[in-house]
């Protein structure tokens, strides 16, 4: 019986898992600006939809006012979570700075608590 590698990368399953720090920092500055981007498009395309629902509401005077309006609500809703889900994909692209210079400055082959005392840094300034 074949017995299935535990490392994901050699599995076959799944994506590659990064080698290094510098491949996952490589893939990481890829994906956080192209998930920004992918929000603010679909903010755009809600945004245009809403002018179009708003101005069809205005402009058909057969439809009563209060058919639209629960749509328009729908469509605020829905800008109001991706307006929401904009700032919270920022602030993880903050929190992912962070964690980046916490790490850039270590020897990353060993845990900074295995790898012995680090002296603070105005003791070598």
């Amino acid at each position: 019986m074949k017995t299935q590698s535990r490392n994901p990368s050699r599995s076959g399953k799944g994506k590659v898992m990064p080698n290094s720090i510098e491949d996952t920092t490589t893939r990481l500055s890829r994906e956080v600006p192209t998930a920004e981007f992918k929000i603010d498009d679909a903010l755009v395309a809600i945004s245009i939809l809403m002018t179009s629902v708003v101005t069809a509401k205005r402009d058909t005077p057969d439809v009563p006012a209060a058919r639209g309006q629960a749509t328009i609500r729908r469509l605020a809703k829905a800008q109001a979570a991706l307006i929401d889900a904009s700032g919270d994909v920022l602030r993880v692209h903050g929190d992912l700075l962070s964690i980046w210079r916490e790490v850039a400055g270590y020897d990353l082959h060993e845990c900074p608590r295995v790898a012995g005392h680090v002296a603070p840094l105005q003791a070598v300034a």
